[in-house]
């Protein structure tokens, strides 16, 4: 078969693989059609390794594109979970929340969160470290939880703790 003739054969059995019903569509019918569309004989051994390597080829790159079609939407999908998550974790009052619904109050830091929780039937002011697996941000245990009574006390002397900065600032400048 000459250059001319494969170029012809290859576009023809293209052409059918394109618009076939790939589900009903054979080698063998591939290569009958392309014959009689070219009125030529595809029967003999070289012509029918010539047809079946142009099917292979285009069945290869159809799985490449469904492969990369697959990996497109997974990351789609991906995206808009996360994206779900995120607008989960802002309710209704605007508020932020964390993964495990307790209240994040402010960011002191990438890995560091005042939160208001719910522990055994108390409210508790949490400041503490987090860390980030699997997309996620999970508490560390170091940290402090104060009971409403113990923020209390606690905000009742912030005056007097920045009253002490202060002074120790002025002594190391």
């Amino acid at each position: 078969m000459d250059a001319a003739t494969k170029e012809k054969v290859q576009e023809t059995v293209l052409e059918i693989l394109r618009t076939a019903d790939m589900q009903k569509m054979t080698e063998y019918n591939v290569r009958t059609l392309a014959g009689e569309n070219l009125g030529i004989d595809l029967s003999e051994s070289s012509s029918k390794k010539f047809v079946r390597q142009i099917v292979e080829s285009f069945l290869h790159e159809q799985q490449q594109q469904n492969d990369a079609a697959d990996e497109a939407e997974q990351e789609e999908e991906e995206e808009e979970e996360e994206e779900e998550e995120e607008s989960n974790k802002r309710r209704s009052d605007g508020k932020e929340y964390d993964d495990d619904g307790d209240l994040i109050i402010c960011r002191l830091s990438e890995k560091r969160r005042v939160t208001i929780q719910d522990f055994k039937g108390k409210t508790l002011v949490s400041i503490r470290e987090y860390y980030k697996k699997d997309g996620k941000f999970l508490p560390t245990s170091k940290g402090i939880s104060l009971t409403a009574e113990q923020w209390s006390s606690f905000y009742k002397n912030v005056p007097a703790i920045e009253k002490a900065i202060e002074k120790m600032e002025e002594r190391l400048s």
